[in-house]
């Protein structure tokens, strides 16, 4: 079945992952899947240090200019997660208490509108900036969203709807202007394109790992920039200072609490390796060229209508498309059982841009092409679509 199957849901996860992140999940839990920071045997000492190894590894990773400059970024505020959505809800819940208000967008994926919506609830604020009608934000509309009490601006890098990548530099500079923390959630663009947290003035970053990072799921994380400060949420065992009564407040402790994933770290780092191997511009630019051909094949089938911008440049390799007399979900149904094309139907927990866009109440199928896919599979399913098309015209 997996031989046959042509996997175009990148955005929701990345499939197949390399094969170096397999080996290295099984090598290294089966030689040192111990407690790490729990005792002082070897076993636990190598497990620590490949978890402190990555978080140097991601810590350049988002820091290129800071790290070319000669200069140190603190790698204990590289934060281990188990996913965006709970980097986000520390982000948030660390920011934001009653009467505080904070700037986001109709772009949104739901693990920022939902920890933001309970935030109101509390009493606290907040701004959905609209894009314009292509996907794209005003930087200028965020400066105005921005108030006397705004604690935080939180932005969306990659619409996991759309495609569209938001300029995280012209946004930063003016968040750094006005004196208001910035936070990016970089769930589809992480691995896919270069973000430096220096240049771009990003104060906090959300990553996932088993998106364009190749890791497994159930990772993911913060990095958190040296200035900038947050409260931590969440509190338990740290594996050391055991007699302190209150949780620590040193990084990466702060926002850390019990037993790491380090199965997953492991895979992580493997996953990160294999993009910086491979080069950030060579994924990129085949994803890219096969996207090309996906949309220009879709844009001509009659009856289908694509969802969002179709310009090239400031975008990641996904789109959102519907045809005309189908519901979406009968359309994704049909692609995996008829095609073996798997793809993701529904509003793809960001309802707010499909209220943009206009495709509610049953959103869209969407296409995510990932590094693995090629030119074949991508005609295949141009094909696939025409013919669905054909049969309701």
């Amino acid at each position: 079945m997996a031989e046959r199957i042509i996997y175009l849901d990148n955005a929701a996860t990345s499939f197949p992952k390399p094969e170096i992140v397999h080996e290295t999940v099984r090598d290294f839990y089966s030689q040192n899947g111990v407690n790490p920071g729990r005792t002082g045997c070897d076993l636990a000492i190598n497990a620590e240090q490949m978890i402190h190894e990555t978080r140097k590894q991601f810590s350049a990773f988002f820091n290129r200019s800071l790290i070319e400059s000669g200069k140190e970024k603190d790698p204990n505020r590289l934060v281990f997660t188990m996913n965006a959505t709970m980097s986000l809800n520390l982000i948030i819940n660390g920011m934001i208490g009653p009467g505080d208000h904070v700037v986001t967008s109709m772009l949104e994926h739901n693990s920022v509108i939902r920890p933001v919506n309970h935030k109101v609830r509390e009493g606290a604020e907040a701004t959905y900036v609209v894009p314009d009608a292509e996907g794209y934000l005003d930087p200028e509309d965020i400066r105005k969203a921005i108030k006397r009490n705004t604690r935080l601006v939180i932005i969306n890098h990659a619409s996991n709807v759309t495609g569209v990548v938001q300029d995280l530099n012209s946004i930063g500079a003016i968040c750094r202007e006005e004196g208001v923390p910035f936070a990016v959630d970089t769930a589809q663009s992480a691995g896919v394109l270069p973000i430096d947290m220096t240049e771009c003035h990003i104060d906090f970053l959300s990553f996932t790992g088993h998106k364009g990072l190749f890791g497994p799921t159930g990772t993911g994380g913060i990095c958190v920039a040296d200035d900038a400060e947050i409260r931590g949420t969440i509190y338990g065992g740290t594996g050391v200072r055991s007699a302190v009564p209150y949780h620590l407040e040193e990084y990466p402790y702060r926002l850390e609490a019990g037993t790491q994933n380090l199965a997953g770290i492991a895979g992580l780092n493997a996953g990160l390796t294999w993009v910086e191997n491979k080069g950030l511009n060579t994924i990129y630019a085949h994803e890219m060229s096969l996207f090309e051909i996906l949309q220009n094949g879709l844009s001509d089938i009659p009856g289908v209508t694509l969802w969002g911008t179709q310009n090239l440049d400031r975008r990641v390799a996904t789109l959102s498309m519907t045809v005309n007399h189908y519901d979406a979900s009968d359309v994704g149904t049909i692609l995996d059982v008829d095609y073996g094309i798997q793809t993701r139907t529904g509003l793809h927990c960001a309802p707010l841009i499909h209220q943009h866009l206009g495709s509610v109440p049953r959103g869209t199928v969407r296409f995510s092409v990932g590094p693995f896919n090629t030119v074949e599979q991508i005609r295949t399913a141009i094909r696939a679509v025409a013919e669905i098309a054909s049969d309701r015209p």
